[in-house]
């Protein structure tokens, strides 16, 4: 833990110019050409796993590929936004978005991204849609699960709603308790490694990433604790927008999953279950940015993306 803390690191990469805003929220844009597609990141860490470094980035590297990769950046909410549910950040952050576009995208959500990128795609005409290890389903996670999830939720609740914001601190110990053990052997392998060498970098970029992140508004934990974890309203039909019902059954548009039989985040049980889906080996991270995701997500994603695009 020492030498990860310790290490050297490179200079933070600027953030991409912003075409549009909507409150704290902005859409940032990649460059390319052709058909904009927009990728929605979840609400827990940043949403730069998407744009990890130089040589590992699929938004860059898509921007290569003949589409217009275009990244919601969520921004940082403060105490005064505590009320800001997850229907307000897709009705009120994430649309007025979309809206500044002057053509339908073609929306592409990652984990929690992809849950609130259905709901969009139900309230807004897009030209297609992708999740990539999104959950829905959230029963499926299995009772012994949801219970440690409510736990850790009853216990930091009442702080968070004195602070107005749920701490990336309360998110993150629920990912170590996954495994502990492999969170402790992952710094011991890191401690071994040649301080700046390739692999060095890889894991600093990456663990950075996972260690980082803005706070959630109360209001958007307590929702997705309650009315996710517990309730499970999308998987069981009872999740409502703006007056409509969310359900993938309704979506008029192309759309494609993507999971991870070995997704321990996400796990692919809890997937929505789309028509069109693709199942890989490759994590809930790997799939995004691991040594095999280009073959894998980067390249499929790419040909379903310029096929989307020419699709009337």
């Amino acid at each position: 833990m020492k030498a990860y803390q310790e290490a050297e690191r490179p200079a933070e990469r600027a953030p991409k110019p912003a075409i549009a805003t909507a409150g704290r929220a902005s859409l940032r844009d990649y460059g390319g050409s052709g058909m904009p597609v927009v990728f929605v990141p979840s609400l827990i860490n940043p949403p730069f796993i998407l744009d990890l470094a130089p040589g590992n980035s699929l938004l860059e590297w898509l921007a290569t590929q003949g589409v217009r990769p275009l990244l919601v950046d969520w921004g940082s909410p403060g105490p005064a936004d505590r009320d800001q549910g997850i229907d307000h950040h897709i009705a009120e952050l994430l649309l007025p978005l979309l809206d500044a576009l002057e053509e339908p995208p073609i929306l592409a959500g990652y984990c929690l991204g992809g849950t609130l990128a259905m709901a969009a795609a139900m309230l807004r005409p897009v030209r297609g849609l992708v999740t990539i290890a999104a959950p829905w389903r959230f029963r499926r996670y299995g009772d012994f699960a949801r219970a440690a999830i409510a736990a850790q939720w009853d216990a930091a609740q009442p702080a968070c709603e004195q602070l107005g914001l749920v701490p990336m601190e309360v998110l993150q110990s629920g990912f170590w308790q996954l495994d502990p053990a492999r969170t402790i052997a992952k710094f011991e392998r890191f401690a071994r490694l040649e301080p700046g060498s390739e692999q060095a970098r890889a894991f600093l970029a990456l663990e950075d990433w996972a260690n980082a992140g803005a706070p959630l508004t109360y209001a958007a934990g307590s929702e997705m604790f309650e009315r996710f974890f517990r309730a499970d309203r999308p998987g069981s039909g009872r999740w409502w927008v703006n007056g409509t019902r969310i359900l993938p059954s309704r979506l008029a548009c192309p759309a494609l999953e993507l999971l991870s039989t070995t997704d321990r985040i996400v796990p692919a049980a809890t997937a929505a279950g789309l028509a069109e889906r693709q199942s890989l080996a490759l994590g809930h991270v790997g799939m995004i940015v691991g040594g095999r995701a280009r073959e894998m997500v980067w390249e499929p994603l790419r040909d379903w993306l310029l096929a989307a695009a020419h699709t009337k």
